[in-house]
């Protein structure tokens, strides 16, 4: 709503004015109206304060609205073309509704927002008890940054007619105040007005407001002033009493009196603030001078230490050892972390013992058995490069995993690194009640209880981070983190520090580190979003913390959703809000939202979705301990599936009930019945409350606890905890010092080529970020694009377009835990039409190797990315060292390839299917008969063998070869249609005539089974005889496996298991039928027009006809293997198939009013470091350029007087 000027009724924002809508929502709105002429305005995406119109002719065009010095508004033109300056954005777009006035075409449909809807039923409250929202805390928001929460100021003054209100200033401000000031506006001022005809020197009844308005203040003031003379006096007992004085003489006074003395005491807090400092210095000084130093005594005990700790196991011998030995052998293992030892004792008969100790040093390695999940490999050091493996079978699967955590544990104690590789962090979620906690909280911070929980011997072992995230907490700040740090000293013996502490009323974050990790953090960062009603009540929203430990960035985001079982959408919406909205980690990375800002990413909190079922059959269920059906109906499950919410992060499996709602008092009850004034709301058992996280490629985590307490009754949620092993980098410090040009690592591409889901026909450039460059880079535009569909952008570069980029350092053991961070931007609106994060790790060598992954913005999967590169290091600097998480690797038994089941390492990350080396921890390590690329199984006898490093949702699976062509459906989770852009072959979704069902081409591949939970990552046996399931294709993070060779496509070439080329051509008649004949309106619900997409995919002519064919450079890397992260079968050279629509994109932009000469004439300059700047304050045309001033530079950055001369020495000769 608008005010109109002078207090006049309010006046509707125009309807064509969608606010903060993303781009990608605004092209897809205009597609779907599909008229020429349809137009919107959107806030711009790239500069702060301008606006986009956006308009649609034959696909769609955007064009910047920017600001002036003098806040007018004007579109952005073309050189030559006359400047059009306007007041008010309505103005603006009423002479753009007129005909030839320089857009591609006149604005003549607009594209209405979609109206909100606010009812009763609708407001988002609590799940508490009480039916009112709980009233926030004096500060809304708050944390331990020590900055002073200031209330809201009032827009006091109304906003002139059609001039769009910005952001969160409205008239019925959340503080209350506005509401003083708009009674005066509305009646008290004309008596005020009166006066003043009359003659009458003073406003008596605005005197009154004022008044009213500063009462808070004044007390306020007193108490600030009060606490300020008191420190003022310890550092100097000469000072006057000022402050009890001013008290004194201010008492009792009244109207024009007390503003006036409002005014004296905030002159008296100014001067006392500039003063106690310099007094406070003065007296340290003294101090320091006057008394020797003593060394700092420890604050706290010393952590107690941990007892050695035995393992009952049974020697694993094969049968030839069998005959031999006569029986299986009982050993037992004792760990002394401590003393850094292993005593490895043989139980013999007549009490015998045979034993042998082994130092931490001599242990080399240990392997875990994938397929029987209690046997783990020890590989001892026995003499000089001679070792010596035994496999043991423990107790349990957790026996084993606590075992190798005790020895992980003894490493990293006695390593002689000075930092550590790997860290423990917990992350624990509780939605409180509004309740006080009970004062026993242990099995919460020990995790215990239902699901996957900690042994009962590392259950003991301190974390070196706890992160704690609570809902509806009663509890003040300072009083939740005090708690919080005594439950921990009483169970650890270990004074935990505060890192950061953020709330947003009763929802808070807290995260508390070890003394002895506090100097490794740095760059601490805290942040809130509102989302509840209208987003502007703090009763649900999200708080956070991110921070860098050493060279490892982390963010920690607690949440609470919008409740009620119908509102999924909402949350939806809720989840997307906080992504772009929420403020952390680096500013640079603004582009990035906060899911790509972070080598690794937690997410928790009361999320609120619920089961989709009906409330007796959930009971039945929980009853029978069965939770697959449950976790099949779970609303967050759903929607990640649809990739509406959470792309590409991990959770591990569940195996617990649901977490809410319980009867408080009890955890054997869930009340799901609640009476409310509209009626009785059913609220049905649900997994409320979880922990997600998301992590860079070819880094480690892995999730050793996931479940909930049953001892904690005091809220109707369970607590829900945590525990996660981290792989972390260090401050890299280079031994040779910084490289000379000779010893200079390079980072160089080839090509790039990517699928971009948009409307637009724009040009594109690449943006390069990382901690290794000491600045973002820029890639030139696009040199080639084309399109088979109106939704989908196929841009490549050469490698004359790419920059090539120079690490600051150029050690690998540096470089192989770097991360390049890269956004695909328009050159019309400088706005990310995707963003990615590519692994250094896989791509260092002589020869460039291939990488290929996934676009997102703003939460929504908007495209693939792949190319070739190499990162070239110096011989001198190749020198690296085995991490500690690479000490543990997974054993895929030969039995497992033989018999064609597809083994799996432990949990990886998500986003590319590489991993960081053969025989590291949760990588996997070789199997025999396998040739292993990079986390992918080429099978040496020819067949192809797909194992899934990355995914976290994927688990086991049986394989069988590749059969023929037969009947039965191939079931599609793959739901990225830019990968079948990028390939050029048909998206499989449809048969003739009937939308909802695949081809009828059966074909079975080797991939994995897709499943909710992941955690059959890691646990699990797996049953040589049971039925095999349907096949999926892979995870969305895979692109689809190859065609069988009857369908291979002719001048796809693919290269046998022996290098013979197998040739094969698409059949005529069957094979991957078109779905012609498609019913109108029906659209895939995972992303834009999937169906319209492989229609038009499916009529392209593949042979070697019309058309250009581009073929990307070779994909094979040295020696013929496939290249690293992509499935064998990309090893193959690729052509692209001719293009169906023939786009002149040089004619679609002397169609636009932009002009893009601007960059490449900084760039001949030689001044392209200014172009950021320039672009930040809306110097991006040569048009804008022209009228530069010397004072417009010095704001862009443009301080040095030499560049400043050539750049207007320029423009003007230009004119």
């Amino acid at each position: 709503i608008m005010a109109g000027a002078g207090g006049a009724a309010p006046v509707p924002v125009p309807p064509w004015y969608h606010r903060d809508l993303s781009r990608a929502a605004a092209e897809e709105q205009l597609a779907r109206a599909g008229r020429d002429g349809s137009f919107l305005v959107r806030d711009s995406e790239s500069v702060a304060g301008a606006y986009a119109l956006c308009l649609f002719q034959k696909h769609v065009h955007t064009y910047r609205i920017l600001p002036d010095e003098e806040d007018f508004l004007a579109v952005q033109t073309s050189q030559g073309v006359q400047v059009r300056r306007f007041k008010t954005l309505s103005e603006l777009i009423a002479l753009y509704l007129q005909p030839n006035q320089g857009l591609v075409c006149t604005l003549l449909f607009p594209v209405e927002r979609e109206k909100e809807k606010e009812t009763v039923e609708d407001r988002d409250y609590s799940d508490g008890e009480d039916e009112k929202p709980p009233l926030p805390p004096r500060s809304g928001s708050t944390s331990f940054s020590g900055s002073v929460c200031l209330l809201p100021v009032p827009c006091l003054s109304p906003a002139p007619p059609c001039c769009l209100s910005p952001p969160g200033c409205s008239l019925c401000s959340t503080n209350g105040l506005s509401s003083i000031s708009h009674e005066y506006l509305k009646g008290s001022y004309t008596l005020d007005l009166e006066a003043v005809k009359g003659g009458a020197n003073s406003l008596p009844h605005l005197n009154k407001t004022l008044v009213t308005s500063c009462k808070r203040l004044h007390s306020e003031v007193d108490k600030v002033l009060a606490g300020l003379e008191i420190l003022s006096k310890v550092f100097d007992q000469q000072s006057s009493p000022t402050v009890s004085k001013i008290l004194q003489q201010t008492a009792g006074q009244s109207g024009e009196q007390e503003l006036e003395n409002l005014v004296l005491k905030l002159s008296v807090l100014k001067d006392f603030l500039s003063s106690i400092e310099k007094k406070a210095l003065k007296a340290l000084q003294e101090m320091s001078s006057a008394t020797p130093t003593t060394p700092p005594q420890p604050l706290s005990r010393k952590a107690k230490s941990i007892p050695v700790q035995t393992f009952e196991v049974k020697l694993d011998i094969t049968l030839g050892d069998l005959t031999k030995i006569g029986k299986s052998q009982k050993y037992t293992l004792s760990v002394d972390v401590e003393g850094g030892k292993l005593v490895v004792l043989k139980k013999q008969k007549d009490s015998q013992e045979d034993w042998n100790t082994f130092t931490h040093d001599k242990i080399r390695q240990l392997i875990k058995s994938q397929r029987v999940q209690n046997k783990l490999g020890i590989v001892f050091e026995k003499e000089k490069d001679k070792t010596q493996r035994k496999d043991f079978v423990f107790v349990s699967a957790r026996k084993r995993e606590a075992f190798c955590q005790l020895l992980q544990l003894m490493k990293n104690k006695h390593s002689h690194q000075d930092e550590p590789d790997m860290i423990s962090v917990f992350i624990g979620t509780w939605n409180m009640g509004s309740v006080p906690p009970p004062k026993n909280i242990t099995s919460w911070i020990t995790s215990k209880g239902l699901g996957k929980t900690l042994d009962e011997v590392t259950m003991a072992i301190p974390h070196d981070i706890y992160v704690f995230g609570t809902q509806e907490n009663s509890l003040g700040d300072k009083e939740w983190v005090d708690f919080l740090r005594t439950v921990l000293k009483d169970f650890t013996e270990v004074e935990y520090r505060p890192v950061a502490m953020q709330s947003l009323w009763n929802i808070k974050v807290v995260v508390l580190v070890k003394p002895e990790h506090e100097n490794r953090i740095s760059h601490v960062s805290t942040s809130s979003v509102k989302t509840g009603i209208a987003n502007t009540l703090g009763n649900k929203g999200a708080v956070g913390v991110s921070f860098m430990f050493n060279g490892t960035s982390f963010g920690f985001v607690n949440c609470h959703l919008t409740s009620g079982n119908e509102k999924t959408a909402r949350r939806n919406q809720n989840y997307l809000d906080i992504l772009r909205l929420l403020s952390l980690g680096d500013k640079q990375l603004s582009s990035f939202d906060i899911s790509l800002r972070f080598t690794h990413l937690f997410w928790f909190g009361d999320l609120n979705y619920r089961l989709d079922m009906d409330i007796q059959e959930i009971l039945n269920y929980i009853s029978r301990k069965e939770l697959e059906p449950l976790l099949k109906v779970d609303q967050l499950n759903l929607e990640k599936e649809k990739h509406k919410v959470f792309l590409r992060f991990g959770e591990e499996e569940i195996t617990f009930p649901p977490t809410y709602r319980y009867e408080r008092g009890s955890r054997d009850t869930y009340v799901w019945h609640k009476q409310k004034p509209t009626g009785v709301r059913t609220n049905v058992p649900s997994w409320c409350d979880r922990i997600l996280w998301k992590s860079y490629p070819e880094t480690h985590v892995n999730c050793n606890a996931y479940g909930c307490t049953d001892d904690i009754v005091t809220s109707d949620h369970s607590p829900v905890f945590g525990s996660f092993e981290v792989g972390v980098t260090s401050q890299f410090v280079s031994k040779k010092g910084l490289s000379k040009s000779s010893e200079q690592a390079y980072i160089e591409f080839e090509s790039i080529e990517a699928i971009v889901k948009t409307s637009s026909r724009t040009k594109f450039f690449i943006e390069f970020y990382s901690t290794c460059l000491e600045e973002f880079k820029k890639s030139f535009e696009n040199d080639s694009q084309s399109s088979d569909n109106i939704n989908f952008l196929k841009v490549q570069w050469s490698s004359r377009q790419l920059p090539t980029l120079k690490p600051i350092l150029s050690e690998i053991e540096y470089l192989q835990d770097q991360h390049l961070l890269l956004t695909v931007k328009s050159l019309d609106g400088y706005e990310s039409y995707g963003e990615c994060v590519i692994a250094l790790k896989s791509m260092i060598g002589s020869t460039a190797q291939q990488f290929l992954t996934y676009l997102s913005h703003r939460g929504e999967e908007t495209g693939n990315i792949r190319g070739s590169m190499k990162v070239r290091v110096p011989t001198e600097r190749l020198g690296t060292r085995e991490r500690l998480y690479e000490w543990i690797s997974v054993d895929k038994d030969e039995t497992t390839a033989s018999k064609g089941k597809v083994p799996l390492g432990a949990r990886a990350t998500q986003d590319n299917a590489k991993y960081g080396g053969q025989g590291s921890a949760g990588w996997g390590a070789p199997v025999p008969g396998v040739r292993e690329v990079s986390g992918i199984g080429l099978s040496t006898g020819g067949g192809l063998l797909w194992v899934c490093h990355a995914h976290p949702c994927a688990r086991r699976s049986k394989v069988e070869a590749m059969p023929e062509l037969s009947g039965g459906p191939l079931k599609n989770s793959f739901n990225n249609p830019a990968y079948y852009v990028l390939e050029g072959v048909p998206h499989q979704l449809l048969v003739p005539g009937d939308p909802g069902k695949p081809p009828k081409a059966k074909v079975q591949l080797a991939v994995p089974e897709r499943c909710q939970c992941p955690s059959a990552c890691c646990g699990g046996e797996s049953d040589e005889e049971e039925d095999l399931g349907t096949l999926n294709l892979p995870p969305p993070d895979f692109p689809p496996p190859p065609l069988p060779r009857e369908l291979e496509l002719p001048g796809f070439g693919m290269e046998g298991a022996g290098g013979t080329p197998v040739t094969g051509g698409l059949p005529a008649v069957g094979g991957l039928p078109t779905p012609g004949g498609l019913p109108g309106g029906l659209l895939d619900d995972r992303s834009c027009s999937v169906l319209q997409m492989a229609k038009t995919l499916s009529e392209v002519d593949y042979g070697a006809g019309k058309g250009r064919v581009i073929p990307p450079p070779p994909l094979l890397a040295k020696g013929g293997l496939p290249p690293r992260c992509l499935h064998p079968d990309y090893g193959r050279p690729l052509a692209f198939p001719p293009h169906s629509i023939q786009e002149s994109i040089q004619e679609d932009l002397a169609e636009e009013v932009g002009d893009t000469g601007w960059v490449g004439w900084l760039r001949a300059l030689g001044l392209e470091r200014y172009e950021e700047g320039l672009v930040r304050n809306g110097w991006d045309d040569l048009e804008f350029l022209s009228d530069i001033t010397e004072e417009d530079l010095e704001e862009a950055g443009v301080l040095e007087p030499g560049h400043k001369r050539v750049l207007l020495e320029s423009l003007q000769l230009r004119k």
